[in-house]
Order: C-alpha cells, then structure tokens, then sequence
C-alpha cells in the first residue's frame, strides 16, 4: 500500500508518472523492487528470516539509511532473487534498472547522495562481474604515494586500517579514540552492529606515530572524542576520506580507475583471501552478516585458476 512505504520511495515514483511518463503498471514494478530491496536490507542487518521479510515494515527508512547502501548490498540482493526467489535474467535486469533508476534519481534530481553505489551495476549477471580492487604490488605503490603534507600520519594511518582489516569507510569515520583497547578495534557497523578486530603491527605502529606527532597539535583535538580528524578538528566525514583516497590514487602515480574507499576494502579482503584467510574469518572481520556478501569477495583471477590446473600432481604423468 502506498501509505506503507517511505516518503522519499513516494517521490521517486510521482516523479516516475508525473516527469518521466511512465505507466501506471511501471509504476507499480518499481514500488514493488524497491520495496523488496529495502525488506531484504532490513532482514539481513536485523538477521530476520528471508521467508518472513514480507511483513517487515519499511516506512521508517530515511536517507541516512539509503546513504549507507553498497554495491555489494546490490550484489546480495540479485543473488538472493535469483537462488532463492528463482528469478530469471529478464527479472533481474529490470530490477537492475529499478535500482539503477532509482539512485539517479536521489543524486542527479535531488542531490541527497554524493556517490551513487548503483554506477556500476551491469545487466543481467551483475554477478559476473570483474570487481576492482589493488594487486599488492599496486597496493605498495599507492602507499607510497601517501604525501607528506600536513596530514601524513593521519592518512597513512588510515590507509592501514583499510588496507589491513577491510574496513568500511563509515566505520572509519566513526572510530573514536576508546575504539581502542590495547591491540584490540571496536568497531561499530552496520544497523549498530559492533564487531572486534586485532590490530596488527602496521596499524598499531602508525596510530601511534599519528597520535605521537600529528593529533595533538590540531585544534581542538584535546576535547575530541573522534579519533582521526579534520584540520578544523572536527571528524572526518566520508566524503573527505574518498577526496584523500582519490588525491593518494593521483599522487601515487597509479591513476587506477575507479580507486574508492571501498575498493580499498576490496582490496584487503582479496589480498587477505590469497594469503590464505579462510571465509568465516574473512566474515568477522569485514563485518558482512551473511557469508554470502562475504563471498563477493573471493574471486579468483583466470590465470591463478590455470596454474591451479597446471599444479595438479597428475599433470605429471602426460
């Protein structure tokens, strides 16, 4: 029903009929994927039983909610229609573009997000797609193009948590300095869900040369609960840190297209999983409430595929 679903979702579909001319059975298809996104989003961070997600209200959705939104949300979202709702490739490519619409809509008309997570969405086998992420060897040479200006400590810092426990850039920006308990990273994720990680050697070492030599002299840092901040002293907001980490991607000399905060994620994740991290570690530590998401992440490129085949003990007896 139309008084059952979110103002911003009603608007979004006025401005389908009144503006872009659509039908009214459109209209409907549109309500009706939208509506399911959400339900499904909301089942999976309050971990409600898919068959049980109808009944799941979705009114309360707001667009700090919305903002909050990934690629890979996208990815789960088509695969749980396609396994388990048994779409076929004509469904999903119209929820594709429902979703694609959808967030073009909220940042081209009413500017209400700064980064569109559905730019990359493809049709139909959004699955198949080869995702971006650093190799280590591009990895080492974005970090090396960290400058030293006023804020090294602080970005190279903050490269380390992202290159070296996959975390999302919200998170970042939400740490505060009591995040912190020897070796140990609170973290608060998404839908308030907290999570514990260790802190290795490279993160541990470069918070502390950032706390020794950079925080302290910033204005205001000493009232200041976030952990890394701006040079006004105030927390950083992500879309400073997806401004830092495009600068690094520049200045490094690498320019790989596309260098997001959350391709950093990717990164650490990939580069974790080759290094023989197993999947459920890998679950805990990016935070991701399904393994399913998890498992995004555990692409294997064509060529290691091969030497896999070539490794085969019996490939020796040809």
């Amino acid at each position: 029903m139309q008084h059952e679903i979110p103002k911003i979702l009603k608007d979004f579909l006025v401005y389908l009929t009144t503006i872009k001319g659509k039908s009214l059975r459109t209209r409907k298809e549109y309500e009706y994927d939208i509506s399911l996104f959400f339900r499904f989003l909301k089942a999976i961070e309050d971990d409600v039983a898919l068959d049980k997600m109808d009944v799941i209200p979705i009114k309360d959705i707001t667009i700090d909610f919305i903002r909050e939104i990934s690629l890979e949300d996208m990815y789960l979202f088509l695969e749980y229609c396609e396994a388990q709702r048994h779409n076929s490739a004509a469904t999903r490519a119209r929820k594709t573009a429902t979703l694609r619409s959808f967030f073009k809509y909220l940042k081209g008309k009413k500017r209400l997000i700064e980064d569109n997570p559905a730019d990359e969405l493809e049709t139909p086998k959004i699955g198949k797609k080869k995702p971006i992420y650093m190799n280590q060897e591009e990895a080492e040479m974005f970090i090396a193009g960290i400058k030293r200006s006023n804020h090294y400590y602080r970005n190279y810092s903050m490269i380390m948590f992202f290159l070296n426990l996959g975390i999302r850039v919200s998170e970042v920006c939400s740490l505060n300095i009591n995040s912190i308990q020897d070796n140990m990273l609170r973290i608060v994720g998404k839908g308030d869900k907290e999570r514990t990680v260790f802190l290795n050697n490279a993160c541990i070492q470069s918070l502390h040369v950032y706390m020794e030599k950079e925080r302290p002299f910033i204005q205001g840092a000493s009232s200041n609960e976030a952990l890394f901040l701006s040079q006004k002293g105030t927390r950083l907001t992500r879309q400073t840190v997806a401004k830092i980490v495009k600068q690094i991607n520049k200045d490094s000399g690498l320019n790989k297209a596309k260098i997001t905060p959350h391709k950093l994620r990717h990164t650490s994740a990939t580069i974790m999983y080759k290094n023989g991290a197993d999947i459920r570690s890998l679950q805990h530590i990016l935070g991701h409430t399904s393994v399913s998401t998890t498992q995004i992440y555990t692409h294997v490129e064509d060529k290691e595929i091969q030497q896999v085949i070539e490794n085969n003990p019996f490939n020796n007896l040809g």
